[in-house]
């Protein structure tokens, strides 16, 4: 995730969704270690927590800290923020998921929400009044009690501070009500929040919202103490910005801030006094490095971290046939163990199908339809992630995952297996050339486009490749190029691209955080901030789009009727994506982790590891 579109449209919700987080998210899936475009933190360090620790050198930088052996030893990439409302990016998330309380939580990363920082809630008939009932007696870690006031205050910084990259979150996508200007600009200290005493809170929206509950459970949320950054004109506050994001963010987590330098390491301790269960670590050291054969030969080849996220066991040296799974849960998840390592090691495995889809996204204005219908008929599913992902993922047909399309994963399948126009599982080489000639196109009148991937990214590349050699048989000549993730993102909006690679990770666990890219005006290129680089519009399909977009807008309450309206929406979109070849999904994400026996940890879930909380981490001795 990386803040890397800004909020230029103040839209209603109804009329669309603002897509700043969302698309933002697409930064950590598309394979951009850290938080992608942001300009890293200056290097900080500062002791705010209570373990004792020495420096001394290390691999993650010139100067690493040496932390005791109930410390939780992890690998992180850059990171650029620790202030909840800035922070889109998986690297900086991963801290403050620790640090920081909601009122909400996703529990290790599961997607049905659950209280936190709420004893209890309430929902009005009419869906648009939610009243909150706090934990009494939670302690911040510098003392300070946390109440209602400052679920206020810290709601005001997500709507107007300066470095907000979430303010839609709030102003849009749960909607709750507020004034705008003459502009459509947010109208400060208008969020209609009401701290009816210091335990209570009440919210009101514009409109009802089906996901308001799982969106409270984003770390965008948390509590902060009241007035203590000086981001705000109607607070003094106690401290600076930079201070707070780099240096001192006081939360209400498990853990407390301790140490964070850039590009070298961070470290968070156990809190204490913690209302909820008392982290069985003295804390948690990430050793930041960016580098994924850095971070496979620290992680996997030496032995250096307890545990490994996929991404930092890269595709080139991951071996499929080490992976045995012996167990699928009742969540689909599959566990079990991968090895022996280079080092001789075996280690507990997991893997989880997360709320993510990967995908080609071409730019209609430049791209005609029966070249984007040859790239597709041409596009075996099954082979990309068997070949080039070995077999880390799920094909995809539609851009909503399985976990929560319309009636579930098994509605999916059949859903794509007895409609899907360009083979399932299968290559059509066949009818990629014959779209090709009845539009016209042939030997002595080949197309060409060029596709660009993101720099870093081995897998994507070969997949062009593959691609490539494929559609000159069917009179396409395609060029692959690569840039960095930043350039690609900004020649996206500018409408300086043919096709590229992309993918996107939930910013809220329903289609329509994913189908919001569909949304055929928001993907004008000619827009400050398009959510999507497609200029699609002026076809059938595009309308039928649209049209269906406004009816999941008009039905967003969190009833059996509405959600039924919506369902139809929902599929509909696909189809009219399928007819155009918009956004072509590729597959769907699988998350892996894998753990040296030592370690005794919850297995996470589909909302990856990065929402997954650490305080009941426990560790044996290192062997």
């Amino acid at each position: 995730m990386s803040g890397w579109m800004t909020d230029t449209d103040n839209l209603s919700r109804r009329r669309f969704l603002q897509a700043t987080g969302g698309a933002a998210s697409a930064v950590a899936l598309a394979g951009c270690t850290g938080d992608g475009s942001q300009s890293e933190t200056e290097a900080t360090t500062s002791s705010g927590g209570s373990g004792e620790t020495t420096t001394s050198s290390g691999d993650g930088g010139d100067d690493v800290t040496e932390v005791g052996d109930n410390y939780l030893k992890l690998i992180n990439s850059t990171m650029t923020t620790l202030d909840p409302v800035e922070a889109t990016g998986t690297a900086s998330g991963t801290v403050i998921q620790q640090v920081f309380d909601g009122l909400m939580n996703y529990p290790n990363g599961e997607v049905e929400p659950e209280t936190l920082l709420a004893a209890d809630y309430e929902v009005a008939d009419d869906f648009q009044t939610y009243t909150f009932t706090l934990k009494e007696g939670v302690e911040y870690h510098n003392g300070d009690e946390v109440t209602a006031n400052d679920f206020v205050y810290a709601w005001e910084r997500l709507a107007a501070s300066e470095h907000t990259s979430r303010a839609y979150f709030i102003l849009d996508s749960i909607g709750v009500e507020h004034d705008t200007d003459d502009e459509g600009n947010y109208v400060a200290e208008s969020l209609a929040l009401n701290a009816v005493d210091d335990y209570t809170l009440e919210i009101s929206l514009s409109a009802p919202f089906h996901a308001t509950l799982p969106m409270l459970a984003y770390t965008s949320f948390a509590a902060i103490p009241e007035g203590l950054v000086d981001d705000l004109d109607a607070y003094d506050g106690d401290i600076s910005h930079d201070e707070f994001a780099t240096s001192n963010p006081v939360g209400a987590g498990p853990f407390e801030f301790d140490t964070w330098s850039s590009d070298t390491e961070c470290i968070v301790t156990r809190y204490d006094n913690y209302h909820g269960e008392t982290a069985q670590v003295d804390g948690i050291h990430w050793n930041i490095m960016s580098d994924p054969e850095a971070q496979y030969t620290y992680g996997t080849v030496n032995q250096n971290a307890d545990m490994v996220t996929g991404e930092q066991l890269p595709t080139a040296q991951y071996d499929p046939d080490k992976v045995s799974v012996e167990e699928t849960d009742d969540l689909g998840r599959q566990l079990g163990t991968y090895g022996e390592t280079t080092s001789g090691a075996t280690m507990d495995y997991e893997g989880v199908s997360t709320m993510s889809v990967r995908y080609v996204g071409f730019n209609t204005d430049a791209v005609d339809k029966p070249v984007r219908q040859a790239f597709a008929y041409a596009l075996n599913q099954d082979e990309v992630i068997n070949d080039v992902f070995k077999g880390r993922g799920e094909t995809a047909y539609h851009f909503t995952p399985p976990g929560i399309y319309p009636e579930g994963a098994e509605a999916y399948r059949q859903h794509a297996e007895e409609n899907y126009p360009y083979g399932y599982n299968e290559q059509l080489l066949d009818d990629a050339r014959s779209v090709m000639e009845e539009a016209g196109y042939g030997d002595d009148n080949r197309a060409s486009f060029t596709i660009t991937v993101y720099e870093g990214s081995s897998t994507w590349n070969d997949l062009a490749v593959l691609m490539r050699d494929k559609l000159t048989s069917a009179y396409v000549d395609m060029e692959v190029e690569s840039a960095p993730f930043s350039t690609l993102l900004e020649r996206g909006r500018n409408g300086d691209l043919d096709a590229y690679s992309l993918g996107w990770v939930m910013d809220w666990p329903a289609p329509d955080n994913f189908l919001q890219l569909l949304n055929p005006p928001q993907t004008d290129t000619d827009l400050e901030a398009p959510i999507s680089y497609a200029n699609w519009s002026g076809t059938d399909a595009a309308t039928q789009a649209e049209e269906a977009w406004a009816t999941i807008q008009d039905n967003a309450a969190p009833t059996d009727e509405a959600q039924q309206a919506r369902n139809e929406a929902y599929i509909q979109m696909e189809e009219a994506n399928w007819e155009d070849v918009v956004l072509l999904p590729t597959h769907h994400d699988l998350s892996e982790r894998f753990t040296y026996q030592w370690v005794d940890r919850p297995v996470f879930g589909t909302g990856t590891t990065s929402r997954q909380m650490y305080n009941t981490v426990s560790l044996s001795e290192r062997e």
